[in-house]
């Protein structure tokens, strides 16, 4: 009777992500094998300042948020980093109550959440072995360290390559254009992305201000590039194990799209 308890107890704590991944937390199981929780390195800008606008820029914050509580829900571990480390300035616009929500108001009000915007490690302390996948939130700050990032390019192009997930949001694809494959062309070339669109950008009324148009740059660099129908709706892309979404809608669905990926029943292999 007490093995059969044991043996249902077991089941009962199963994490939900049994199937073997990269890296991780190891947790033994009842047969004193090990199985890895899955680990995501969320990237954050550390930019504020627009050319001559007053108002300041850096992470949109539902870019995160939505992301974020994603994860959480599936049990995914994370961890925030910047290109410099420490603060993670938040873009004003995306704080006005039009554009948060509920949930991104309770993180605002999260000491210990917003502790982890205030001290985000710089990306050149961060080892790329422990994680299963990197995510690159937006909002335009990501437009001026992003593109042009050593230490990023680092991160992601070694977690690509030991077969993990490369993910971006917004403004944040900005950080793919730099990317190399293993064959040493450029990793977006061919594939299908997705990022914050031409349109958009007027719409938002800061193109005059951004150093580079996201949607040209995508392409400049051979992406397939793709949007929604209407602008600012949810459009979400997966091209092997690259995901990309194009605006601060598409968070969830990039988060869930890179949920698939990691529940996979075996790591894709490198390309």
């Amino acid at each position: 009777m007490k093995s059969l308890w044991k043996k249902i107890l077991s089941l009962a704590i199963a994490p939900v992500f049994a199937a073997p991944l990269l890296a991780g937390a190891e947790m033994p199981d009842s047969k004193n094998a090990t199985v890895t929780t899955p680990r995501v390195l969320v990237v954050v800008t550390n930019h504020a300042d627009y050319p001559s606008r007053t108002d300041k820029t850096g992470l949109w914050l539902t870019e995160l948020t939505h992301f974020w509580d994603e994860m959480t829900k599936a049990g995914v571990a994370m961890d925030i980093v910047s290109p410099r480390g420490g603060k993670a300035p938040l873009d004003e616009r995306s704080l006005d109550k039009t554009y948060t929500d509920d949930a991104a108001r309770a993180h605002l009000n999260d000491p210990a959440f917003m502790g982890r915007l205030a001290h985000t490690k710089a990306a050149a302390d961060v080892d790329p072995k422990q994680y299963n996948a990197i995510y690159f939130t937006g909002g335009h700050g990501t437009m001026w360290d992003f593109r042009n990032a050593p230490a990023l390019k680092r991160l992601a192009e070694a977690i690509h390559h030991q077969g993990g997930v490369v993910s971006a949001v917004c403004h944040g694809s900005a950080a793919l254009i730099q990317l190399k494959g293993t064959d040493g062309e450029p990793l977006i070339r061919g594939k299908r992305v997705t990022g914050f669109s031409n349109d958009e950008e007027n719409l938002a009324g800061v193109r005059d201000q951004v150093p580079f148009l996201l949607q040209d740059a995508l392409q400049e660099a051979g992406a397939t590039y793709s949007s929604g129908s209407e602008p600012f709706t949810p459009h979400a892309v997966t091209d092997g194990r690259l995901v990309t979404g194009q605006n601060p809608a598409s968070s969830k669905a990039v988060a869930q799209q890179v949920l698939m990926l990691l529940r996979k029943p075996a790591v894709l292999p490198a390309k």
